[in-house]
């Protein structure tokens, strides 16, 4: 199989299984509340919504009186230092009004691009309405295009996805608007178009005091973006993380009863219109089960992506219907007017970018990293790996089959050497629909069981018996093994596509390298049932960005006797070339659990060995071997010519 083909099949089946069981509809306020619970776990938004709120902050730096309301330009701080420049529409007289919060796409100036007529038009139609930049466009210059344009795969691994900040901005302006003295806090709307639109739905899962949403142009399915591959034109905060591969209307059911109104265009080029109609479809038999189904509309027109005047009159309609109890006909529902303020009257900060603005920084701390744990005994290397390797389970390797399927190891074929030995060529299964390639080198006559170092192939391995690259260091009566995780020898595919494959696999709930970790993992099981194969005995021979690999799968394992390792990556919190073409080492969440050194320190006594120069970020796992003793140990070795047999120790 492809890779391309079984991300397809595998995004196919997470949206053909979309809500597959629900509870009685008497019992769904509680099943929301445990699955809100952690999708705000999963957003890395947990621990704010934990804390007291912090101060605002509010600074109001121009007020404009117009026809029918008046418009103050301020800031706020979401969090100390995180600044969110918007624009406040206060309708005259307001009193105990419904209030819109505007969510912004991606147009170049936000709040005073084309949006800035919504905002007038709801003030006209009563609406208090605030206005908010993201982070990246408008008036601050924070990262959205992390992935999409700048290679931070790091990101997966951290967890961490814009859309959390711009949820996070989303919730603080709410907390504005619930404390203006014109606002009504319980007939509070969400709306936006692409972006804004896609952040409506997050925002909306994650706080419950919206009382009604209309996404424009904001919505499909998971099987559409990866089989189309319409991800490819979508920025990182589309979308949140997915530890767990739910659907995107697995997501989208904490909206649920509350109103929802799906506006998109039917030619828009990163939203299909079939994938719309099956996430409506399949979003409304909740609805159904609800006993609301007039709660979820879908407004579809011919266009691109885009608001047209349809799609904007219908939006005005549902929010007079759901937060102003004004249920008029659409002829008595007027479009925007075309007015547009210049650029200069709506501005915050005067043209010039806020000075100690953590927009600019939010993606190096809004998600935590763990950092290296204490560990003094081996009795809190236990405890610590345990909790490790549990936190792993569910947070970066969920998506496994669970239990693991049977490798069915089978013998290919047989050849000889003409020296005594012989190539044994295995075929394994890691998981359905996949044949992997294994070759074990052994004696043709072996009386006893052996140890064997397993070198994990990478994928500018060329031919069908690599080199013994690493393993070469290992003494001469071991057996050798190699097995190739996807992406190498025959499952190999051009570079060219890593960028997609990363992204794709992310929003499945996967990534390449922890495929990559199962691989091995299943490998492992098939060579240690291989006769002569001394099953307590198996070492991880891996270079480069397996080495990664090698190191999660020696850990989850936990009975591999030792790993080495040349030019392992240093950590997995780093980014990668703009295009996606280096090491694929990230996994999802696992740095908020762990990073390589560590994971390289918890596999004490297991042997450490070191191939040429290795980095210093190792020095940890090297002092902890060093403090914990024997029966562990660790080796630097030269890159050429170098032995190792840890029995000589």
């Amino acid at each position: 199989m492809h890779i391309k083909e079984y991300l397809n099949y595998v995004a196919e089946r997470i949206t053909a299984d979309s809500l597959a069981t629900l509870p009685p509809a008497s019992e769904w306020e509680e099943w929301r509340r445990k699955r809100k619970q952690r999708y705000l776990q999963i957003m890395g938004l947990d621990r704010y919504l934990a804390a007291p709120r912090t101060p605002l902050n509010i600074k109001v730096t121009q007020t404009h009186q117009r026809d029918g309301y008046r418009v103050e330009c301020l800031s706020y701080e979401s969090l100390p230092g995180l600044i969110v420049a918007a624009n406040l529409y206060i309708p005259d007289g307001a009193v105990n009004a419904p209030a819109i919060l505007y969510v912004c796409g991606h147009s170049r100036w936000q709040k005073a691009s084309h949006y800035q007529q919504h905002a007038r038009r709801y003030a006209q139609l009563g609406f208090v309405t605030l206005i908010v930049d993201t982070i990246e466009y408008g008036e601050v210059r924070g990262y959205h295009h992390g992935t999409y344009r700048y290679g931070a795969f790091q990101w997966v691994s951290r967890g961490y996805t814009p859309a959390a900040v711009e949820v996070w901005n989303g919730i603080r302006g709410i907390d504005l608007l619930c404390a203006r003295p014109e606002v009504d806090a319980s007939r509070i709307g969400v709306t936006g178009t692409s972006g804004g639109g896609a952040i409506t739905w997050w925002l909306t899962c994650a706080d419950d005091r919206v009382a009604a949403a209309s996404s424009s142009c904001g919505t499909s399915t998971i099987a559409a973006h990866v089989r189309e591959r319409t991800i490819d034109g979508h920025c990182d905060c589309m979308f949140p993380m997915n530890p767990e591969g739910w659907s995107l209307i697995d997501f989208a059911a904490l909206v649920a009863p509350r109103p929802m109104l799906i506006v998109s265009a039917d030619r828009d080029g990163i939203f299909t219109i079939d994938s719309i109609n099956e996430f409506r479809q399949r979003l409304g038999k909740l609805y159904e089960h609800l006993g609301v189904p007039e709660n979820l509309d879908l407004f579809t027109f011919r266009a691109h992506h885009s608001y047209q005047p349809m799609s904007r009159r219908v939006t005005f309609r549902w929010f007079l219907r759901h937060l102003a109890d004004k249920d008029l006909p659409l002829d008595q529902v007027e479009d925007i007017d075309g007015h547009a303020e210049e650029m200069s009257t709506l501005e915050v900060f005067g043209g010039a970018l806020p000075a100690n603005d953590r927009s600019t920084t939010v993606q190096d701390w809004f998600v935590p990293v763990a950092t290296p744990p204490q560990i003094e005994d081996k009795e809190s290397l236990k405890q610590e790996r345990e909790r490790v390797v549990s936190a792993l389970k569910a947070e970066t390797f969920a998506t496994f089959p669970d239990p693991l399927p049977d490798p069915q190891p089978r013998v290919a074929y047989e050849a000889f050497t003409g020296d005594g030995n012989r190539y044994v060529h295995l075929r394994y299964t890691p998981e359905e629909n996949w044949d992997l390639a294994g070759v074990l080198y052994q004696p043709v006559e072996q009386d006893e069981e052996r140890p064997i170092v397993i070198e994990l192939a990478n994928s500018d391995d060329r031919d069908r018996l690599p080199a013994q690259r690493v393993s070469a260091v290992c003494p001469r009566d071991w057996l050798r093994a190699y097995i190739f995780p996807r992406g190498t020898g025959e499952t190999g595919w051009n570079s060219a596509l890593n960028w997609h494959l990363r992204r794709a696999a992310a929003l499945t709930g996967r990534t390449l390298a922890s495929l990559r970790v199962l691989d091995v993992l299943q490998g492992l099981r098939a060579l240690r049932s291989q006769p002569g194969v001394d099953p307590d005995e198996v070492y991880l021979a891996a270079r480069g960005e397996m080495a990664a690999v090698a190191l999660y799968a020696a850990l989850l394992d936990g009975n591999v006797a030792g790993v080495i390792l040349c030019d392992p990556p240093a950590t997995q919190n780093a980014p990668d070339s703009e295009v996606g073409v280096g090491p694929l080492v990230e996994m999802l969440h696992c740095l908020r659990i762990t990073d390589l050194p560590q994971v390289a320190g918890l596999l004490w006594p297991s042997a450490l060995v070191f191939v040429g120069p290795r980095p210093e970020s190792y020095l940890w796992a090297e002092d902890l071997y060093t403090r914990l003793g024997k029966p562990g140990g660790w080796w630097h070795l030269p890159p050429h010519n170098a032995t190792w047999n840890p029995a000589r120790d």
